[in-house]
């Protein structure tokens, strides 16, 4: 255990991260640059002086279950997780769970289509990152508490509006039966993660169509080409439907874009143009 290199490392990563970024108050008096010593502490589940001590480089040998709630608390990259597990003498056991941070490159990516719905589903199908037109033809994202992001939770346990299918899609059918057979190879490479385990339980539980689907062990699945989403304020709107995997992150970026010249592009337009004000007109 390389305690100095594991301090220092450790405040480089604190110091990085606003409040915000973890949901907390920035306050009148923050003086530390990112998050305060206790924030880190209380985002890990141990204690101030236990941190302390681990930045002063006096800490104890930490364990790997404080070092997978540490880089957690952190947003540490994979490759940061590997270097904290390495620095604290302790290697790297399989991934803890799905990667939510989203790289910069990734981010700008999406504001740069701007003719495009894009955005990044983590291994879950959490949508983790969109640009405003995907907000205009799905919804707006950042009104959702992160459990509704999860577009497999809402797929099969709603809400549904009027009883059609999340956004009124076309291939509602297809979407959750490949849905499915994605997050089951999901579990299989995150078998120790709480949020994994805990959304298969609560899709068996609450969906006998879910239950039906991972009965049967499929693990693979035909791509979606195309999709129409039925937006209560333009109607039908048609789009091609690209993914790209970012393998590092366990990530996809899909990227919906309408033919030129097609009505759908010019309603891609109008919802550019309107954004997420008119969402909640009924369909």
């Amino acid at each position: 255990m390389d305690r100095r290199e594991l301090a220092g490392f450790l405040r480089s990563r604190r110091e990085r991260i606003t409040p915000a970024d973890v949901g907390l108050p920035a306050g009148p008096r923050r003086r530390t640059p990112g998050l305060r010593r206790e924030e880190v502490a209380q985002l890990a589940f141990i204690s101030t002086e236990y941190y302390t001590r681990l930045e002063q480089a006096r800490g104890p040998h930490p364990s790997r279950e404080v070092l997978v709630q540490l880089a957690r608390a952190l947003r540490l990259s994979d490759a940061e997780r590997d270097h904290l597990h390495h620095l604290a003498g302790t290697p790297p056991g399989p991934l803890p769970g799905p990667s939510r941070e989203v790289r910069q490159s990734i981010v700008d990516l999406l504001d740069r289509l701007p003719e495009a719905a894009s955005l990044v589903l983590s291994a879950t199908y959490e949508v983790i990152a969109w640009n405003d037109l995907a907000a205009a033809l799905m919804e707006d994202f950042s009104a959702l508490p992160r459990r509704d992001r999860n577009l497999i939770r809402r797929a099969f346990l709603g809400p549904h509006r009027n009883g059609r299918p999340l956004y009124g899609v076309s291939d509602a059918d297809e979407f959750v039966r490949t849905s499915a057979q994605h997050l089951r190879a999901a579990a299989a490479r995150y078998p120790g993660d709480p949020e994994v385990t805990g959304l298969v339980d609560e899709l068996l539980a609450g969906s006998e169509e879910f239950a039906r689907i991972w009965a049967a062990h499929d693990v693979t699945a035909r791509p979606t080409l195309c999709k129409t989403f039925h937006h209560p304020l333009v109607g039908p709107v048609s789009v091609n439907c690209d993914i790209l995997d970012i393998a590092d992150r366990d990530q996809r970026v899909v990227i919906y874009t309408a033919t030129p010249g097609s009505p759908s592009e010019q309603a891609l337009r109008l919802l550019s143009v309107v954004g997420t004000q008119r969402l909640d007109v009924p369909g």
